[in-house]
């Protein structure tokens, strides 16, 4: 079935062959029908979008939703997007986000993210939202991600559910205006500098220093 797989990516992505969704829909299928999980999510994502197989939401779902229970990060993602937005299946915030953490638990960053930034619709209370908050962008914002990493720099700056932290603050405003460029970049910049106005030259210091310690963490 992993061949049968690889052959429906190559006509997926015009790798040696022509692209041809449906000649890639076909051979996905034969893999998908013997489990292979990233070949039902792609099955799931061609329903979804109607490339190569007619447009169907509830067949989306179907295999979506086969390669998620066998634990395949990016079908855990997409379904709880589904639950989350109520497409193919009922609106169902809880059960997005089960679907969500489940994604994020294996470091799927856009989980992290969207659990950070929609968390507040399960309704925890306030004291566990921000702690849930900080703990997915962390998560996010560690594997080098510049969005992730100047929402922290604003959490701190501002002392949003965590206690007011300058040097975290520049921190993370430095890492994310590091590798950005364009606007972001700007703003990030801009952000930073304005958290390094509010710093004593020892708070500075350390923040520098734990810049140039920073390394991505990896899976």
């Amino acid at each position: 079935m992993q061949a049968q797989y690889h052959v429906g990516s190559n006509y997926w992505f015009g790798k040696g062959v022509a692209i041809d969704h449906a000649e890639a829909a076909r051979w996905f299928r034969k893999s998908a029908d013997q489990g292979h999980a990233i070949s039902q999510y792609f099955l799931g994502v061609m329903y979804e979008t109607g490339r190569g197989v007619p447009l169907d939401q509830a067949e989306s779902v179907r295999w979506i939703r086969k390669a998620a229970d066998q634990g395949e990060a990016g079908a855990q993602f997409k379904l709880g997007i589904k639950y989350s937005t109520g497409s193919g299946v009922p609106l169902d915030k809880k059960e997005a986000v089960r679907w969500l953490r489940m994604a994020a638990d294996q470091d799927e960053t856009d989980a992290q993210l969207f659990l950070a930034w929609v968390y507040p619709d399960s309704q925890p209370t306030a004291g566990d939202l921000a702690a849930q908050r900080v703990s997915r962008l962390r998560e996010a914002a560690d594997r080098g991600t510049a969005s992730a990493q100047a929402s922290l720099g604003e959490i701190y700056g501002d002392g949003k559910g965590v206690p007011q932290d300058y040097v975290l603050a520049h921190l993370w405003f430095n890492l994310a205006a590091s590798q950005s460029t364009g606007e972001d970049h700007e703003k990030y910049s801009a952000a930073r500098d304005d958290i390094a106005a509010k710093m004593t030259p020892g708070q500075f210091a350390e923040a520098q220093r734990l810049a140039r310690e920073w390394k991505p963490v990896t899976k």
